[in-house]
């Protein structure tokens, strides 16, 4: 029988690859950062079930908010001066 916890920890992994499987292979930007952000998601997740929550905390702080905001506000001033 099958542990759930082996279950949960067996999808976030697939979460993790799908999602920077998406962020390599998506065509437009805000589509790969997003995909970026769900894998930093899953990945802060999986540290929650490694029984981490200080990194877990961390990773959900920068790799999930900050950095997809970052990249976000990165890819609209790019955008905007290419329309200038």
């Amino acid at each position: 029988m099958t542990n759930w916890l082996t279950v949960l920890n067996t999808l976030c992994v697939l979460g993790i690859i799908v999602g920077g499987v998406l962020t390599a292979t998506l065509k437009k930007p805000l589509s790969s950062i997003l995909a970026l952000g769900g894998c930093g998601a899953f990945v802060a997740l999986e540290f929650i079930i490694l029984h981490a929550p200080d990194v877990a905390i961390a990773e959900a702080a920068v790799g999930c908010v900050l950095g997809t905001v970052l990249f976000v506000i990165a890819l609209r001033k790019a955008t905007k001066e290419e329309e200038e």
